[in-house]
């Protein structure tokens, strides 16, 4: 009895410490374009690299959002999955259509991961944003002195003045002439310089741009707009990528099988398929279901190549392997795939 309660206490503690464990992930471009890593919405390494690995993160799943460095290839939001205790290595590509995808290259214990090399930038994962300091201003005022020149004495008697004006854009003058009857004369002279004022913004410290400020005709007690609202999750549990909007009810999908069984012939039971499916989203259980309802390998291959774009929960699709005899269908059926990504 004490044994058998050991041997419980034991099990136990060790998927403890191995649930406690934690993980780390790589993430690095295949032809070395540098980015920023966002897990979960939290800025992850400072600067742009090719190459980040990521430690102590404690959860299966996160969002992904690969921000690079060069304006023209803009952002890519990813699911990223995570073996708890290992390490796992990813990499950011492009696919046969020019599009960044992301890639699992492996994935290993994380006791047995190689050391990071020099080029691969390490951070310890920040589950909480960094204070955004205000942005700086600068401003710089370039200013001359007003200077006045009086040359000559004057005579108080009989005197004749004469007063000028000269303003332009950026400056004026005031000319005084003053003479007498001993021919003396006095002059002044009053220069006015404009003055320039340059005023410089600089970033934040996070490597973005201060936003601006919101524009004069908005009301400052205004209410925001409300948040856009989260979609629907048709598969509880599932949060890999989504190939099409809603997946077919359980009652309809019943009455598709039975249409399907009931005829004769394998070539009128594809067309069929292919024209329900062609309008409709499945889930990949469901499509599942839908190959057994053939004979051939090559019916069936032909199904689940048609309902991969019909397909709610693709991150599942590898399920519908177990549909199929021979390995060379799977082969086949993972080529196709591969070439629509």
């Amino acid at each position: 009895m004490l044994k058998k309660v050991f041997l419980s206490t034991a099990l136990c503690l060790v998927s403890f410490l191995m649930m406690a464990q934690s993980s780390n992930v790589i993430l690095f471009t295949e032809n070395g374009e540098k980015f920023t890593a966002i897990l979960n919405g939290i800025r992850q390494n400072d600067r742009p690299e090719t190459n980040v690995k990521i430690t102590g993160l404690n959860a299966e799943f996160y969002k992904l959002k690969v921000i690079f460095d060069s304006q023209a290839l803009g952002e890519k939001n990813f699911n990223l999955a995570i073996q708890l205790g290992n390490e796992t290595s990813y990499c950011v590509k492009k696919n046969n259509k020019g599009e960044y995808v992301i890639r699992f290259v492996s994935s290993v214990p994380v006791a047995q991961a190689p050391t990071a090399p020099a080029t691969q930038s390490v951070v310890v994962y920040n589950a909480n944003p960094a204070a955004t300091p205000a942005p700086t201003e600068t401003t710089v005022v370039h200013q001359q002195t007003t200077s006045t020149t009086t040359n000559g004495t004057g005579n108080p008697d009989n005197v004749n003045i004469n007063m000028g004006f000269n303003m332009g854009e950026n400056g004026g003058s005031i000319n005084m002439n003053v003479s007498g009857m001993d021919g003396e004369t006095q002059s002044s002279s009053t220069t006015v310089h404009s003055t320039t004022t340059t005023t410089t913004t600089t970033t934040s410290s996070s490597g973005y741009s201060t936003p601006p400020p919101p524009p004069a005709h908005s009301h400052p007690h205004q209410d925001p707009p409300p948040p856009p609202p989260a979609p629907v999750n048709y598969l509880p549990g599932y949060n890999g990528p989504i190939g099409c909007p809603m997946p077919m009810s359980t009652n309809d999908f019943s009455d598709l099988k039975k249409s399907l069984m009931s005829k004769s012939f394998e070539e009128t039971r594809l067309t069929i398929a292919k024209q329900v499916v062609g309008s409709q989203c499945l889930l990949t259980g469901q499509v599942k279901e839908l190959i057994g309802c053939f004979t051939f390998e090559d019916s069936k291959l032909q199904m689940a190549k048609f309902a991969y774009d019909h397909t709610y929960d693709i991150g599942n699709y590898f399920k519908v392997n177990d549909a199929f005899t021979f390995e060379s269908s799977i082969e086949e059926l993972n080529e196709y795939i591969e070439s629509k990504r």
